[in-house]
This record gives structure tokens, C-alpha cells and sequence, in this order.
């Protein structure tokens, strides 16, 4: 029976990829339009599969550093092994796999999306959805994938190999190594996400300074050169960061909770190991159930509502596991079990894992409200915007500031009532639960970048008003499942950093972090500031790098003659290369803050005071992420909301007039917020958290001791830091088995 479950996960995993496939074909195969859309999608293409590769080659040399560092880290300590190098590089090399599959079928969906939104708006939107669905399959099936087999290869290589229990140090090693594949995973989506966001918005803020504001031409003009380094910027940042980011979550939310099901005693019929193997098999079925609820995203005719069709889809996959996962932890788990001294049944890991559903969903509902157009929110920085540039930043500003408040009352209520169905396991396995449904998360916020790309080949090759019309109705609703995906994320890395930071105590033989400890407290505070000065370069890079597309751009405006009567073709190669090799530049310094600092504090001062670290970062973090990618989502549609007009005291603004223009500001501002350093925020916390988790062992003050040979005497060393209830129960299962 325990031999089939493990399997299994692997398996699904293969069947998101096989899936993913088909649908890869079929967008394939679609009509790609005339010669001067294709020679446009082309020029996209070719942008960005330069971006990635110098973004690689870069992240090569890092990863061999990293894995030279991690083997020879491996060898100084009994829970740990030279192998896990080898597992952080499967990590980095499947998480930067999964953004190059998003990457791809984008640049190849969105002139597909243009063509087809020539004939309808439901084959437009089912052209660019199968397109984000592609991303969304590649990344949970990969995930589930690599995770599924490493965990099978260390399971038996270090537990079964030897005949050792499931709850001692050997299962530990197990997992401490397979920590290396989310390492690698989150270290690749950090840079990812930070380069790729410089990249996008460092384009996007000189096409729109020059081109709409200074020349007076539409977005995605032909006539701009940064308008093909823009629709770049799209999928390099949006499709291919955002599916490296996710997957690293995925990983990380799975492994912590598996780490933390290493703690409890199991009464069950998989040989102990159903605390550990849940997490795995509810992502695997979650993919399965993200296939089903793809097939309920599609609308009947021009008046459909696409905003609908994708929430009937993504509400389906979560009630579908929902379901499921009522009957799979009846049917894995014992009637009770314990984790640090807290009791709890299976029917209340059910609960936990509902509650991270809910707060998935209610987290999405409140982003989509502080970010839609045609809501409050928005509706005031529209107001803000008829009395200047000024009073638009202020509105956007109040508006991300207020738009924390809901979410986070949200995601206390979540920890609270997880932590009081199952204790920091229910924790874990809520953020399992919220992440389960990853694939149809990422599909539907894949298909935005998707749609964006599509509306700009349009504009670009001169198409008839109503196609840009439709593909500006999917682009509207994708900007809204941008900011609720990245509200989505932000929620999971917070649970999965508690559930991670509950690991880290639990390994580095830590009782509590006692604030009232003066170096502790000094750790708290280091940790709040570093989301500040991680944003602070992200947001100085793109202004750096804008900068220098600003001054291009005019250039050539200046020194190319013809371009406005459309009689030259600008020069995208040069902004192109502009934005590239800005966004490889600048990426370093935020990525080195996240990987050096918990290791220097850890090392230096000891775990309490690395765990002081990490609750200040988790918490400001958090609070960021929130309040910039809210304040960059509503100020981008209050600027959208100009092109079909608005009334402001009974008079009709347009495009081109002077709230407009003020609005074009404000989203200008927000570009870097919501697309470069706050959705990093996320993979921040993770990052440094799993670092954590991997230096554990190191700093640990309550080592293992290489004397001790007894497996009865070894689970004592570890149990005794756990509480006395949880050690009484724990030697006694050993007593039995052996």
C-alpha cells in the first residue's frame, strides 16, 4: 500500500506534463495571422529568448558556486549529505524549465490570441487561456514531478536502505536534502522574478514616458522602439518570472509541510510515512482537478463575461479538491495524532486544509476588488486624477496602504484557525491546500500577459478597431488576474514561511524566540527593514534602466527621420538590449541580500536570532508585497479605465486629456511596484526561510552527537527538543518497531 502512494505522485505529475502537451499542440496548430504579425511576434520571441539566455548564463556560474558550497556544507553534519547539491541543482534547472515552457507557448499564443480575436471573442479567449494553461500544467507537473521522485530516491537511499523508522534522524537526512531541491528552485525564482521585473518595466516606463505621453501615440505603437522590448518584458517577467516564482512556492509549501509531518507518530497504513506523503498527493491530485475545472473557461458569445468564465473555472478546481480531500485524509491518516505536544484527528487536518482554501479564495476576492475597474478603489484614484499628477499618486498610495488591512485580518484568522485544528501541521497543510490548485492559478494568470501581448501585435500591425477591442476586454480582465494571483502568492508564501519557520525551530533544537532578548529584538528589526532596501534596489534599477530607454528612444525619435510618418523602422534591437542587460545587472544585489543574510546572522549570532530575523522579514514582507502589487494594480486600471472614458463631476475625460495624463503617472509609478519589487516579496521570505531551514543543522544548539549508535537513543536527542508529551509517544513507537 505505502509503495503505491508514493508512486502515485510522481505519476500525476507525468500526467499534468502529458496534458500540458496535447495542449501545447493545439495552440500550436492554431492560425498565426499575416506577414506583419508574425514578423512582430517573431521580433517578441527572438527578445526574449535572449533575455533568457544571457539570464542563464549568469545563474550558471551561481549554481555551480552554490552547489560546490552545499556538497562540501553536506559532509560537516549527521542530518545532511554531499547529495544535496545534486538536489539543489535538479531545483534550479526544473524551476528555470518551468518559466522557458511559460515563456514559449506565450510568445507563440499571443499572435495566435491576435488572429483569432479577428473572428470572436470566445475563440480569442480560448486561444490565449489554453496558452496560460500550458504554464499552469508545466509548472504543478513539474513540481509534483521532481518532488515525487527525489523524495522516492532519498526515502529509500536513506530510510529503507538502513531499516530505520519513519520519525528519526534518518528521515530527517532524507528531507534535509530534498530541501536543497527547493533551494534551488526558490534561488532561480528570485532571480527570475527581480531581472525579469526590471527587464518588462524598465521598457514599459520609457515606452510610456516617450511614446504616450511626450509623442502623443498609443500603446504598443508600431512607431515606438520600446514597444517590442515592452511586449518582451511581458512574458520575460510576467510569464516566465512568474512561473519560476510558483514554482518554488509549490515546492516550499510541500516540503515544509512534509517536514513538519516527519514529527508526527503515525498509526497508519503506509508505514508511518501519511503526515509526509499527504502534502505530495494533494498537489498531484490538485492538478488533475485544475484539468477539470479548465474545461469551464469559455463563454457563449461576444457579451460573454470572460471575468466569470475564468472564476467558474477556478472555483471548480477548488471545490473539486475540496471534496477530495475529505475522502484522501479519511484514508491516510489514523483516527489521532499528535505534533509537539498538540492533539489532533484527521477530520481536523480536513478542516485545515479547507480553511486554506477559503483563505485562498477570500484573498483573490479582495485583491480583485482593490484592483478592478468599476470598484471603489480604482473609482477614487479616477476621481484623484481630474485635480493633477499629484493628488493620482496620493490616491494610488492610500489606496495599496488601505488594501492590506482585509488580507491580512484574512490570513491572521487563517494561522489562527489552522493552528487551532491541528497545530503547526494544520498550518502547513492549509498552505498545501491553498496551493493545491496551482495549475489553474498560474493558467489563469498566464493568460494576462498572454492577452497583453495580443492587444500590442495588434496595435502594432494597424488591425481593425474591433479586434483591439476584444483583445483590450481580455487585457482588462488580465491585469485584475495579475494582481489576484499575486495576492494568491503572497498569502501562500506567508503560510508556508510560518510552516518553514516552525521546521527551522524544530531542526536548529530551539524551544521559542524571546524577544524580550535584546540581540533577538535587534534581529527582529534587521529582518522588517530588509523588505525596504530589497524593494529600494529593485525599484532604483528600473528607474536606472527607464532612464536609459527614455534616452534611446528619444534618439531616435531625434535621429531617425520618418518614423512618426511611419516611413522607418525604429531600431527594437537597441532597447532590447538595453533593458536586458539592465535587468541582468541589477538582479544581483536584491538576489545576494535574500541568499547571505540568514547565513551571516545565523552564523555569527545562533538560531534565536536568525529567528528573529526571519519573523521580521515575514511579517514586513508580507505587508509590502500586499501594499505594492494593490497600489500598481489599481493604478494601472484607473489608467485603462480613460480609453472607453470616464465621468468625473459629470464631465467625460478621454484618452489624451489631462487626468489621463495623470493617470498615465500613476501607473507608471505603480509599474515597478506591482511587477517588480512586490511580487518578489514573496519569494523573499520563502528564499530566506529555506535557507534557514537548510543551515539548521549547522548552528544548531543542540547538535546530534556522532557518539551515539542507538537509533532509540538518537530519536531521544531529537524528540527531547519537542516537548516531553511528544517524547514519551515517540520512544515508545520505536520500542515496538524495533
Amino acid at each position: 500500500m505505502e509503495q503505491a502512494l508514493i508512486y502515485l505522485v510522481p505519476l500525476l505529475g507525468i500526467i499534468g506534463l502529458i496534458v500540458m502537451a496535447i495542449k501545447s499542440a493545439w495552440v500550436t496548430k492554431q492560425e498565426t495571422g499575416d506577414k506583419t504579425m508574425m514578423e512582430l511576434a517573431g521580433y517578441i520571441a527572438d527578445g526574449a529568448m535572449a533575455f533568457l539566455k544571457a539570464e542563464w548564463k549568469v545563474l550558471g556560474y551561481f549554481a555551480v558556486i552554490a552547489m560546490i558550497l552545499l556538497a562540501w556544507s553536506g559532509n560537516m553534519v549527521e542530518t545532511s549529505s554531499p547529495v544535496i547539491a545534486i538536489s539543489f541543482l535538479i531545483g534550479a534547472v526544473f524551476s528555470a524549465f518551468a518559466g522557458f515552457i511559460g515563456m514559449r507557448i506565450a510568445t507563440k499564443a499571443n499572435v495566435r490570441t491576435t488572429q483569432a480575436a479577428r473572428t470572436s471573442l470566445k475563440q480569442a479567449l480560448k486561444v490565449s487561456f489554453t496558452g496560460g494553461s500550458v504554464m499552469g500544467l508545466g509548472v504543478a507537473g513539474l513540481a509534483v514531478l521532481g518532488l515525487g521522485a527525489l523524495f522516492i530516491v532519498f526515502y529509500q537511499l536513506y530510510v529503507q536502505r538502513v531499516g530505520a523508522g519513519v520519525n528519526g534522524v534518518e528521515m530527517e537526512k532524507a528531507l534535509e536534502v530534498l530541501a536543497g531541491f527547493s533551494l534551488g528552485a526558490e534561488s532561480i525564482a528570485l532571480f527570475a522574478r527581480v531581472g525579469g521585473g526590471i527587464y518588462t518595466k524598465a521598457a514599459d516606463v520609457g515606452a510610456d514616458l516617450v511614446g504616450k505621453v511626450e509623442a502623443g501615440i498609443p500603446e504598443d505603437d508600431v512607431r515606438n522602439p520600446a514597444t517590442i522590448a515592452d511586449n518582451v518584458g511581458d512574458n520575460v517577467g510576467d510569464v516566465a518570472g512568474m512561473g519560476a516564482d510558483l514554482f518554488g512556492s509549490y515546492v516550499a509549501t510541500i516540503l515544509a509541510t512534509m517536514v513538519l509531518g516527519r514529527e508526527i507518530v503515525s498509526a497508519d497504513n503506509f508505514g508511518g510515512i501519511a503526515p509526509i506523503l499527504l502534502p505530495m498527493v494533494l498537489a498531484g491530485l490538485g492538478i488533475i482537478f485544475s484539468i477539470l475545472g479548465m474545461l469551464f473557461v469559455t463563454i457563449k458569445d461576444e457579451k460573454g463575461d470572460v471575468q466569470k468564465a475564468l472564476n467558474m473555472g477556478n472555483w471548480s478546481s477548488i471545490v473539486f479538491t475540496a471534496i477530495a480531500s475529505f475522502f484522501i485524509v479519511q484514508y491516510m491518516l489514523p483516527e489521532t495524532m499528535s505534533i509537539r505536544g498538540y492533539e489532533f484527528t484527521n477530520i481536523q487536518v480536513f478542516y485545515a486544509i479547507i480553511l486554506g482554501l477559503v483563505v485562498g479564495t477570500l484573498m483573490s476576492i479582495i485583491t480583485e476588488y482593490y484592483t478592478a475597474m468599476g470598484k471603489r478603489p480604482v473609482k477614487s484614484i479616477i476621481k484623484q486624477s481630474a485635480t493633477g499628477h499629484a493628488t493620482n499618486i496620493i490616491g494610488g498610495l492610500s489606496v495599496g496602504m488601505e488594501s492590506t488591512v482585509l488580507p491580512i485580518l484574512v490570513l491572521a484568522g487563517g494561522i489562527y484557525g489552522a493552528y487551532e485544528f491541528a497545530g503547526l501541521y494544520g498550518v502547513a497543510i492549509a498552505a498545501a491546500g491553498m496551493m493545491a490548485t496551482t495549475a489553474m492559478q498560474l493558467a489563469i494568470d498566464a493568460f494576462g500577459p498572454i492577452a497583453d501581448n495580443a492587444g500590442g501585435i495588434a496595435e502594432m500591425s494597424q488591425l481593425p478597431e474591433e479586434v483591439r477591442g476584444r483583445t483590450d476586454i481580455l487585457d482588462a480582465v488580465g491585469n485584475t488576474t495579475a494582481a489576484t494571483g499575486k495576492g494568491f502568492a503572497i498569502a501562500s508564501a506567508a503560510l508556508t514561511s510560518l510552516a518553514l519557520f516552525a521546521a527551522f525551530v524544530g531542526i536548529a533544537g530551539i524551544d521559542a524566540i524571546d524577544i524580550y532578548k535584546a540581540p533577538v529584538l535587534a534581529g527582529l528589526f534587521v529582518g522588517g527593514m530588509i523588505p525596504f532596501i530589497f524593494s529600494s534596489l529593485a525599484i532604483a534599477a528600473v528607474g536606472r534602466a527607464a532612464m536609459d530607454m527614455v534616452n534611446e528612444v528619444r534618439r531616435q525619435f531625434r535621429e531617425i527621420p520618418g518614423i512618426m510618418e511611419y516611413k522607418a523602422k525604429p531600431e527594437y534591437d537597441k532597447c532590447v538590449e538595453i533593458s536586458t542587460k539592465a535587468s541582468i545587472r541589477e538582479m544581483i544585489a536584491p538576489g545576494a541580500i535574500a541568499l547571505i543574510t540568514p547565513i551571516l546572522v545565523g552564523f555569527l549570532f545562533g538560531p534565536e536570532v536568525l529567528g528573529g530575523l526571519l519573523a521580521g522579514v515575514t511579517v514586513s514582507g508580507v505587508l509590502m508585497g500586499m501594499f505594492q502589487s494593490n497600489a500598481g494594480g489599481a493604478w494601472d486600471n484607473a489608467k485603462k479605465s480613460f480609453e472607453k472614458g470616464v465621468e468625473i463631476d459629470g464631465e467625460m475625460f478621454y484618452k489624451k486629456s489631462e487626468p489621463h495624463k495623470a493617470s498615465v503617472t500613476g501607473d507608471t509609478v505603480g509599474d515597478p511596484f506591482k511587477d517588480t519589487s512586490g511580487p518578489s516579496m514573496n519569494i523573499l521570505i520563502k528564499l530566506m526561510s529555506i535557507v534557514a531551514l537548510i543551515i539548521a543543522p549547522h548552528i544548531s544548539e543542540k547538535a546530534h552527537s556522532d557518539t551515539l549508535t542507538s537509533n532509540i537513543e538518537v530519536k531521544k536527542e531529537i524528540t527531547y527538543e519537542n516537548g516531553k508529551k511528544v517524547v514519551t509517544e515517540t520512544i515508545t513507537a520505536l520500542e515496538k518497531n524495533e
